[in-house]
């Protein structure tokens, strides 16, 4: 799909939106986006942008030298993450994939929980985090060794999935947790009394703007460190299970709140992502779906006009709220019948629901241009946060 032109205000910079469909209030906050005095180039949408705080989900933009922390999101650096098992995924029958989602449920924490007591180490490189000040320190030695590792609520998952060929994937979503809410909250104040706009931003320049971008890169730092160690964590039930180690050559990471330093149209920029993933050409990303529909391992073809990014994900198209009132806990149960899940836990899980989300061939067929799909992943069991 070729990106089609927003209608946007008087003054504004173009918006283009690789989506067939873009809400109302979605069209509101990017048009709102494109009159900001610091962004640049145009403001572009990716086909799984819906509304969202401050900024859509789904939304990419640059500037030369500003951050913008509202734009990001709570969850500095969340992402996904994801390996292969060369194992038949077909001799897993349902009993054996209830007992592993049983297994991971006890080795990974999930939801609001987080580890107890002293928690869990973090890696050397990220033992001694350079944060821009003494609160902000001490919330990373408090929360830190509590939660990684940890899941986290909402939309997070662990997956088990099969590919065409037959094996076994394993799946991740999580992000920073406590530390990068904590971090992102921060220089949400900060930009809020010294910003630049109506959605405040720091000029890079400014000892504020300098401390924004480097906490920001720790949160992302431990956004991938606890989305490694989930992986590792897993795999070693896997292992255990099954009698295989993980294929290393296949791991896919990829963040889809931040902001890089980038070039683009032959300057150097700093693209903001929020809801979406920065792939270049040729780079592997992953795309996932919904608790009942598959997920997609796919490369970059280095879009200039999207600046180099895709979707997330499918997209919501009902929130929470939304979910709630509509859907039922058996049509859940029957949309996922295939799919081994905590069925204790399925009036929770509305809010998750695949009909909340759009259609993940939809989604990628409006993408078209900006990345190649080049393994589906079948949904086998899910744990949810």
């Amino acid at each position: 799909m070729m990106p089609r032109r927003l209608d946007a205000p008087p003054g504004a910079l173009p918006i283009l939106a690789w989506a067939r469909d873009v809400p109302p209030g979605a069209v509101k906050q990017l048009q709102h986006l494109a009159l900001q005095p610091y962004v640049v180039e145009h403001v572009a949408a990716m086909p799984d942008i819906h509304v969202s705080e401050g900024v859509a989900v789904g939304t990419v933009f640059a500037t030369e030298r500003h951050v913008a922390p509202g734009a990001l999101g709570g969850d500095l650096g969340c992402g996904v993450g994801g390996v292969r098992f060369d194992y038949p995924a077909a001799t897993l029958d349902r009993a054996a994939l209830e007992r592993l989602l049983a297994t991971f449920a006890r080795a990974v924490p999930v939801g609001d929980a987080v580890h107890r007591g002293r928690g869990v180490s973090p890696p050397d490189a990220l033992a001694a985090p350079d944060l821009s000040t003494h609160r902000l320190l001490r919330e990373w030695e408090r929360l830190a060794p509590r939660h990684l590792g940890t899941l986290g609520g909402g939309n997070h998952f662990l997956e088990l999935d099969r590919d065409a060929a037959g094996d076994l994937w394993l799946l991740v979503h999580t992000g920073s947790r406590g530390v990068g809410a904590a971090i992102a909250g921060h220089h949400v104040r900060v930009a809020e009394r010294l910003g630049e706009g109506s959605l405040p931003a720091l000029r890079t320049d400014t000892p504020e703007g300098v401390a924004c971008l480097a906490d920001t890169a720790w949160a992302c730092r431990f956004a991938r460190a606890n989305r490694e160690h989930l992986l590792s964590r897993a795999a070693t039930v896997l292992a255990e299970a099954l009698g295989r180690e993980p294929d290393r050559a296949s791991h896919v990471d990829v963040h889809h709140n931040h902001v890089a330093a980038e070039t683009h149209f032959g300057r150097a920029l700093l693209v903001h992502r929020k809801g979406a993933v920065g792939l270049a050409a040729g780079a592997r990303g992953l795309v996932p779906g919904s608790m009942g529909t598959a997920s997609y391992v796919v490369v970059g073809t280095g879009e200039a006009r999207a600046f180099r990014s895709c979707s997330h994900g499918a997209g919501r198209v009902m929130t929470r709220k939304e979910a709630r009132a509509r859907i039922r806990p058996a049509s859940l149960a029957h949309a996922l019948r295939r799919v081994v899940f905590d069925g204790d836990r399925v009036a929770s899980l509305i809010e998750e629901a695949p009909a909340v989300y759009r259609d993940i061939t939809e989604v990628l067929e409006d993408e078209a241009d900006l990345v190649t799909p080049v393994l589906r992943l079948t949904p086998l069991a899910v744990l949810k946060g």
